[in-house]
């Protein structure tokens, strides 16, 4: 007889967890008895759809504004909550939070990192990623006010944005031009001393190449791949 299909458990609603007003923003999500460290509380749900729908759904919206309720699960799908969404959309986000969001499956839940005591509210960190073409305010939309000491102040991450690179003037463009000239000059009087190099060593005499740094290092820098799994996107996110 065959084994029997593990079924798994229904957690789109949750005993857990009741929802009611929050002082860190809006409405949010509380024990109603206590929560172990490691419970899954519930699953994140809503309508599947690209990431180009998530984007043409939202491409009118406020850049100020940073309510909506998408959640990333991989590069192909997006969850919004605002559509057939259950409570897990109003958890809030702290940068001392108490839950985490996982991904099993293609499915994201909601777990407790601690042990939670009932009546408390139920948070994790957001971590919404940036990106190149941000707006200079971007830190001011998704500002944190979770109330934490130590908080860093904003929902993005990483916590610190890039600098922009300034545009080149045109003496900077006109020093770029002699650098040309210059590496193109002694490429060629490199060149010219390799031949005479190779001619010396042709009559007999002995000549000690060096293998170039390039030569010994290639292959040895290793792509960095950032793995936003797990993230609310910036297109989504909660408004504070």
């Amino acid at each position: 007889m065959a084994a029997a299909s593990k079924i798994e458990p229904d957690l789109t609603t949750s005993e857990l967890i009741e929802v009611r007003r929050s002082d860190v923003h809006g409405l949010g999500v509380f024990a109603a008895k206590r929560i172990p460290k490691g419970a899954r509380i519930i699953e994140y749900v809503g309508e599947r759809v690209s990431h180009d729908e998530a984007d043409r759904r939202y491409e009118e919206k406020d850049a100020n504004d940073s309510h909506t309720f998408l959640f990333i699960v991989d590069s192909k799908t997006v969850i919004d909550a605002g559509v057939d969404g259950n409570d897990a959309r109003f958890f809030n986000h702290s940068c001392d939070p108490n839950c985490e969001s996982t991904v099993a499956k293609r499915r994201v839940y909601i777990e407790a990192i601690r042990d939670i005591a009932a009546g408390t509210e139920l948070t994790y960190d957001y971590q919404i990623q940036r990106e190149d073409d941000d707006p200079d305010n971007i830190d001011d939309v998704f500002a944190c006010r979770c109330g934490f000491p130590q908080c860093r102040g904003t929902m993005l991450w990483p916590t610190e944005r890039k600098p922009k690179k300034a545009k080149k003037t045109g003496k900077k463009k006109a020093k770029t031009v002699a650098k040309k000239a210059s590496k193109t000059a002694a490429k060629k009087t490199a060149k010219t001393a390799a031949k005479k190099t190779a001619k010396t060593a042709a009559k007999g005499k002995s000549a000690t190449g060096k293998r170039s740094s390039a030569g010994r290092n290639k292959g040895a820098a290793k792509s960095k791949r950032a793995t936003p799994k797990n993230k609310k996107s910036k297109r989504g996110g909660r408004s504070r």
